[in-house]
């Protein structure tokens, strides 16, 4: 029998029926655990070979499947985090052996460091990263099916804008420069916050009128074309030998900038009068214009970077006008005059 002691740790050293070694942590300090776990994976092993019996997975190989999947696509931080929260909970696990209940149960309801409530909207991401876990996995076959989780509900999708003239009183109200042009840059092409600060002059073609949106930069992790209208162009020229960094938009000292400065953006919002406002708000305010101006949503979808159709109907109501033509399709006036007085209906 192979089990020695690293540590505080007991460690095993099997040789499988077919000849391969399996050498792992038993995640125990009691020898006597680390034996039962020796003799179990043995066993297993003995059926695996003997028997064809379906190898057991353990939740780390899972995650790393994850890792691997996901490791070039946008926000790799926020999955890598959640990753090392669920290993804290299911390490040495068994994927067979963890229930849906485990994982509905396994969410967080606090953050980590600040330990306040955190919304529905959070909970969902963390449920999302562990069923693509165990998705992944159902799709090598390491499992028979995918755990059912709940959804937490969500607020209505908030669609929040400004009118053009709010808009250029928001800028002009702005203190940093530089933050004057990241704005009108949101509110000329829709970028996120995300594609606007990773966006390098290199993937800005100026002949085409087209900035490039990495995959690794992209919230689908697909990468997509950010066109460019007059006004994007005009602020891209004058911005191109301003500075030597890599990154368009860059502070005075040629550093790279990572996020928006909140209080001078703040500080704007209220010299506006414009309440309850955000940055992505910049986004929807230009698919609002969008639609206000007779841009298809299927154009919009697009233009915009959304997945799917249904990502823009939130914006539909904006403009009625491509419905108006068809509203008169269907009258029961239409076959003669109407004197303004319906007949009664008539009995039997």
């Amino acid at each position: 029998m192979s089990i020695k002691k690293r540590g505080d740790v007991w460690h095993i050293d099997i040789q499988a029926p077919d000849g391969s070694r399996v050498r792992r942590s038993t995640g125990t300090t009691d020898k006597r655990k680390a034996l039962e776990y020796h003799d179990k994976l043995k066993a297993e092993l003995w059926e695996i070979a003997k028997l064809n019996k379906k190898p057991q997975r353990l939740f780390e190989e899972a995650v790393i499947l994850f890792l691997k999947d996901s490791e070039h696509q946008a926000r790799f931080d926020y999955k890598q985090a959640h990753a090392e929260y669920f290993l804290k909970i299911f390490s040495g696990r068994t994927l067979s052996s963890i229930t849906g209940e485990e994982l509905t149960n396994s969410i967080p309801e606090l953050h980590l460091k600040t330990k306040k409530p955190i919304a529905n909207g959070t909970k969902n991401r963390y449920r999302s990263t562990i069923l693509r876990v165990f998705s992944l996995s159902h799709k090598m076959g390491w499992i028979d099916a995918v755990p059912y989780i709940p959804r937490c509900g969500e607020p209505k999708v908030r669609v929040k804008w400004i009118t053009k003239e709010k808009a250029s009183i928001l800028i002009q109200n702005l203190k940093l420069n530089w933050m004057k042009d990241v704005c009108f840059f949101a509110l000329s092409t829709g970028a996120r916050m995300s594609e606007i600060f990773t966006l390098t002059w290199h993937n800005v073609d100026f002949v085409n009128r087209i900035a490039t949106v990495t995959n690794e930069n992209a919230k689908s992790g697909k990468a997509r074309a950010l066109l460019l209208n007059n006004d994007a162009i005009e602020l891209l020229r004058k911005l191109r030998f301003k500075n030597n960094c890599e990154y368009v938009f860059s502070r005075s000292t040629n550093k790279r900038v990572y996020d928006i400065d909140r209080r001078d953006f703040k500080r704007a919002c209220t010299l506006s009068g414009i309440e309850n406002f955000h940055f992505h708000d910049l986004r929807h305010t230009w698919a609002s214009w969008h639609v206000q101006a007779g841009t298809p949503l299927y154009t919009l979808k697009n233009l915009g970077g959304w997945e799917t159709l249904e990502m823009v109907n939130k914006y539909a109501h904006l403009n009625a006008d491509h419905m108006l033509g068809f509203a008169n399709n269907v009258t029961f006036t239409a076959q003669k005059p109407f004197n303004g007085t319906l007949s009664k209906a008539s009995n039997g």
